[in-house]
């Protein structure tokens, strides 16, 4: 896992990142844009998500409807994704058809074509997939929650954008957008796989030093105000099961603290997976699963936590038991916090709960494509030294941090409760 990385600044500001790994055949290549929905102004949410959608749609070197067919003819997979504050796109490839990728990213780094047609097209994919979501009591709850816990800062929003921003937003916006954010100032290149660093090197450089670097971007700064009080809310909707969200204002991904949080998250939930593409662990042993699901009180209980620019959420996830209350399960959740809160976890229970973060993230570092994805991640809010570093800050996590973290981010006045109260039957 500590395999040298090479790490070369473009003079246009390119940040290039190349890690050998020799184990098997395959290069996986990530370019990460410092641009999510936090840079989004109102008017103009989901932009960054369409923006994603429509750099699939080709340029005049490689016409939309043949990308797909040219990368799977080669025996390779593409995706992309929007989040907060980054927008990614990966291929891996057999590493001897890896050119095609390369080619691919640096010419619609700066060309991609947005036509007309193509932007009214996907704007009826994108609504769809809004309103597709607007039926999922899930995603209902959690827009409401994350809009009340977040007033000020533009992680106010959900990724997809608001239904209005989405119907009004015209081509010139998503052009204008993508040409602000889309420059190699802005822009992480990362791969790993089976190639010669030096060499990689030089073909970047072939490749993007020419690029002209663009205007120097400003992300939206925003600041959220201190929290002064509990905030609760209820969704109602079509279904026929109760959900509730528990919603704590916790640090960014570069605080010393988010290690002491993802240690808490894994003893109280289970340990959260900060990689798209790692596995799953159970998460019977936590405490809220044995508080909760084993008294019936909850179907399911999961915990999320992210590594953001600036401080965002962990959430606690209820899935309410038949039988039982929301009120039930809350006054559960609080009674397990209020343990935490008068003394430290026992070492036990923290070592387990350290080692099941750890296995956590180990899966979620083991293949070739997520070694390439923790490269560029890692780079968004911090730098790959936090990769590097993780399991040996984990384990530096003490007790009676654990504790300190429990009663200062833990706390009635720093979260945002939603309940999802189900009105009809989907029948």
């Amino acid at each position: 896992m500590r395999e040298a990385v090479l790490r070369c600044q473009l003079p246009n500001g390119l940040l290039i990142l190349l890690k050998e790994i020799h184990s098997s055949p395959i290069i996986s290549q990530w370019i990460w844009y410092r641009v999510g929905s936090r840079d989004e102004t109102p008017g103009r949410t989901g932009i960054s998500h369409w923006c994603e959608h429509m750099l699939f749609k080709g340029t005049p070197q490689f016409p939309s409807g043949e990308l797909d067919r040219m990368i799977s003819r080669d025996g390779g997979f593409w995706n992309a994704f929007t989040y907060l504050d980054w927008t990614t796109y990966f291929e891996t490839m057999p590493a001897d058809k890896i050119e095609l990728a390369l080619r691919l990213e640096a010419d619609r780094m700066l060309h991609g074509l947005f036509e007309a047609s193509e932007v009214a097209s996907e704007r009826t994919v994108i609504i769809s997939e809004r309103q597709g979501e607007e039926n999922e009591p899930l995603f209902r709850l959690s827009e409401e929650v994350q809009a009340a816990a977040f007033r000020i800062h533009p992680y106010h929003h959900e990724i997809v954008g608001d239904l209005a921003d989405l119907q009004s937003m015209q081509r010139d916006d998503l052009y204008q957008h993508y040409r602000t954010y889309y420059q190699p100032n802005n822009a992480v290149l990362a791969l790993a796989g089976d190639f010669d660093q030096e060499k990689m090197l030089e073909r970047l450089q072939d490749l993007y030093a020419g690029l002209p670097a663009g205007a120097p971007v400003r992300r939206l700064e925003r600041p959220e105000p201190a929290q002064c009080g509990e905030r609760r809310l209820m969704v109602e909707g079509p279904g026929e099961t109760t959900f509730v969200q528990v919603s704590y204002r916790a640090p960014a991904g570069n605080d010393a603290d988010f290690f002491t949080c993802t240690v808490l998250d894994s003893l109280l939930t289970g340990p959260s997976n900060l990689n798209m593409f790692g596995g799953g662990i159970s998460n019977k042993t936590s405490r809220l699963y044995q508080s909760l699901v084993e008294r019936e009180l909850a179907v399911t209980v999961h915990g999320g936590l992210s590594a953001t620019v600036d401080p965002y959420l962990y959430t606690i996830s209820l899935t309410v038991h038949p039988a039982a209350t929301p009120e039930k399960c809350l006054q559960a959740l609080d009674e397990e916090i209020t343990k935490l809160q008068e003394a430290p976890p026992a070492a036990a229970a923290l070592e387990r709960a350290v080692k099941q973060a750890r296995a956590l993230f180990a899966y979620g570092s083991e293949s070739i494509s997520n070694q390439a994805f923790w490269l560029g991640f890692a780079e968004m809010f911090a730098s790959y030294d936090w990769f590097l570093e993780y399991v040996d800050r984990l384990a530096a996590v003490t007790p009676q941090a654990v504790q300190r973290m429990a009663q200062t981010c833990l706390r009635p006045q720093n979260r945002t409760i939603g309940i999802y109260l189900p009105t009809q039957s989907n029948d």
